[in-house]
């Protein structure tokens, strides 16, 4: 199912004994997965009218240095 990660390999910075490690993944679909603090509960009430989060959805928290150091392995065509 993951065909890569996105980004370089987790740091010691950034894991804490290889949990609490955000990171970005491309899957062998085509499509991306994320691991990030869960704040869905915290986050819906404040969503704008026309997005939602649907019941097996989650919105997570990736810190901004994981998606900065990811973004060059992200493709950019579809």
């Amino acid at each position: 199912m993951i065909l890569r990660r996105l980004g370089p390999q987790p740091e010691a910075g950034r894991c804490s004994g290889g949990r609490t490690c955000p990171d970005v993944f491309e899957l062998t679909d085509g499509d991306f997965a994320v691991i990030g603090q869960d704040i869905t509960t915290q986050t819906i009430p404040t969503l704008p009218q026309d997005a939602g989060c649907g019941p097996l959805e989650r919105i997570v928290r990736v810190p901004r240095k994981t998606m900065v150091l990811a973004r060059a392995d992200i493709p950019v065509s579809l």
